[in-house]
């Protein structure tokens, strides 16, 4: 009974409702939009450190993220083939630079990072499929999902063209291309040979690598090593299991730049507005129907009743106004995906998430607005 009360009171001004579910859906949206983003800024951060073959991972003490690596010395690698349960290493080169639109001449920063070829770095087909054609020099492999500002450089070679340009004034040929995707942090990028990365970069010593990949042998424990790795180098290197590579990354993105608390706030901000608007809307339905309050109060309906209808409310609005916002959201999701090249992604996870954010929102609300039954006195208000 209490449950079509609730309906009946709410369908009773059509454009009242309209309003409140509007209220929700855009909030309901809003915090979509936030934790996709989200979600997108941490997924694509790491998409190059899950493609990299290898368990335990080196790197400088100085390094912040991917784009602003920091060399150490190329020995460390040596060093850590000596110990019980590797098998081998690898040495990866990585840095920025100016990428020169074949079309249009412009220039514009890429991503950059050399290998040896005979070693599997990278457990991508294409880097796989091409890691011969690399050796040769100046052949790079080309990102195909990378932004369209670089040219239409993966749809010509597709057809058949032969793709030449320049990276940081070196005269260079697409040779292949692989598939990584953007990030925040990286527009695109190149995957080449050590000698070509060298050739491309000029100033760089080849004793001093970025990335150390190290792989176990089979059955080896990433931790152990780790920790025996960490115990005898020195503190000019860092020693990591992936997800401790992954989450160094993310970490920097999370909370050393105010991109990740943007987008936390963003989320507070629609729950706000999601309140305030289901608030007003349920404050105004009670103070219309008052004196039916007041009424039911007077044959002898509690408080707990009463404040059940209204909460009842606040959960029908909350339902109405979700499943129009879920739909827009992942339309919405869809047209970023294709204009930023982002893993933008509606999962399961993150819709129960935002139902229980909703719900809570719209309790919330429904808790403020009792404050106006209390007050239905029905001696006053007859």
């Amino acid at each position: 009974m209490g449950t079509a009360l609730a309906w009946l009171q709410l369908a009773r001004e059509r454009l009242r409702l309209l309003v409140a579910v509007a209220g929700v859906a855009f909030a309901v949206i809003l915090i979509f939009m936030q934790l996709g983003f989200q979600a997108a800024l941490f997924d694509s951060s790491v998409r190059f450190h899950n493609r990299l073959n290898g368990e335990v991972f080196l790197i400088s003490p100085q390094t912040s993220y991917l784009v602003n690596m920091t060399s150490f010395p190329r020995r460390r690698l040596y060093q850590a083939l000596g110990f019980p349960g590797v098998e081998s290493v690898s040495a990866v080169y990585a840095s920025l630079a100016a990428w020169k639109n074949p079309d249009t001449g412009e220039t514009r920063q890429i991503f950059v990072a050399g290998f040896d070829p005979s070693k599997s770095v990278f457990e991508m087909p294409g880097v796989k499929a091409n890691s011969r054609a690399i050796r040769f020099p100046d052949a790079v492999l080309y990102d195909e999902a990378a932004r369209p500002e670089f040219g239409p450089i993966a749809a010509e070679f597709k057809q058949g063209r032969r793709i030449e340009t320049e990276v940081s004034n070196r005269h260079i040929n697409v040779v292949g291309l692989f598939e990584m995707g953007t990030s925040f942090g990286i527009d695109g990028m190149l995957i080449t040979s050590d000698l070509n990365f060298l050739r491309i970069f000029r100033n760089r010593n080849p004793g001093l690598i970025d990335i150390g990949v190290v792989r176990l042998t089979p059955g080896a424990d990433p931790v152990a090593i780790r920790d025996a790795l960490a115990a005898r180098m020195p503190n000019d290197v860092n020693v990591l299991t992936k997800p401790d590579f992954i989450a160094h990354e993310q970490k920097y993105w999370g909370s050393t730049t105010p991109i990740g608390y943007v987008f936390t706030f963003g989320v507070i901000m629609g729950l706000i507005v999601g309140t305030i608007i289901v608030y007003q809307i349920l404050f105004a339905n009670v103070a219309d129907h008052l004196a039916e309050y007041a009424t039911l109060k007077a044959m002898g309906y509690t408080n707990a009743y009463l404040f059940g209808v209204v909460i009842q409310q606040a959960l029908i609005l909350e339902v109405l106004g979700f499943v129009p916002g879920v739909f827009i959201s992942w339309y919405l999701y869809r047209l970023t995906a294709d204009a930023t090249h982002l893993p933008m992604q509606i999962t399961l996870n993150m819709t129960l998430f935002v139902f229980g954010l909703t719900v809570v929102m719209c309790c919330v609300s429904g808790a403020i607005a009792l404050r106006k039954i209390r007050s239905a006195d029905p001696a006053e208000i007859f």
